[in-house]
């Protein structure tokens, strides 16, 4: 039989011929039965895109949408027998897909779907506590040095077009409504619960939530979103972030007020 190479190669790509050495065990024709096989996974590669991506098909239509996936997943076939995360690329893969050229945004709307699924997927953390952050915010010296953490499903998403307002507008399928593409949109990604949401928000807001995610401590974080916005509320901005309980705990470059969350520990059960 061939390769495991070869045979990778020819189940991607229809215009090579049935790999050599095959046998079916009725005796039927191999090369029918490999055809079969090969369509069959192709359409299940496409199926997996158009589940991820379902606003991208609906700007292009399915069958553009199915010519390009098919071009995407012979050029990109699955590392992994687990889909849920396959064509995290596929966004990259669209900037340069010339035919795509015609939706500038389309791109990004698949950044934006992507954003999602790893939100959905993302570990569970629990929520700081309103007073652990007050005392956080109140003592000078750690409030010096402390960096807070984000829920691991939180993403900033930026876009020189209004992303959101065009996934918003395809949510009925039979009746998309109509949307401007052309004003520019940050969007905040994260899950609540075992919802994805969506935010859009202010230039400022979305500047101290990137600076946050870099490791800025909160001060440096405060400073930078206020050079983007000089109307940024940095009081306003910590009460959305633990409204959407998006702040799991802080660290600091003192260890004595590192909150970081620790493995329970085991208690030993020897008398």
């Amino acid at each position: 039989m061939s390769n495991q190479a070869d045979f990778a190669r020819a189940l991607l790509d229809p215009e090579l011929a049935c790999p050599g050495g095959l046998h079916s065990w009725n005796g039927s024709n191999p090369a029918t039965r490999f055809a079969v096989y090969r369509n069959n996974v192709m359409v299940s590669l496409v199926d997996a895109l158009a589940d991820t991506y379902p606003v991208v098909q609906a700007l292009v239509g399915n069958d553009f949408f199915s010519a390009m996936a098919r071009v995407f997943a012979q050029a990109k076939p699955p590392r992994s027998a687990v889909l849920a995360y396959y064509g995290q690329d596929f966004a990259a893969f669209i900037d340069s897909f010339a035919p795509a050229t015609s939706v500038p945004y389309l791109a990004d709307v698949a950044r934006l779907e992507m954003a999602r699924v790893l939100a959905y997927h993302a570990a569970d953390v629990a929520p700081i506590s309103p007073q652990t952050l007050q005392n956080v915010l109140t003592d000078p010296q750690q409030l010096a040095s402390a960096q807070l953490v984000l829920h691991p499903s939180a993403q900033i998403m930026a876009s020189p077009f209004a992303v959101l307002s065009i996934w918003a507008a395809h949510q009925d399928k039979d009746n998309p409504s109509a949307f401007d593409p052309t004003p520019a949109q940050t969007v905040l990604v994260f899950r609540h619960g075992l919802a994805v949401d969506m935010l859009e928000l202010l230039k400022g807001t979305a500047q101290f939530v990137q600076a946050l995610h870099t490791g800025h401590t909160l001060l440096v974080a405060a400073e930078q979103a206020a050079q983007c916005e000089a109307a940024f509320d940095l009081t306003q901005t910590l009460a959305l972030l633990l409204r959407l309980q998006l702040i799991t705990h802080f660290t600091s470059k003192d260890p004595s007020h590192d909150n970081t969350p620790r493995p329970l520990e085991t208690a030993d059960a020897t008398p």
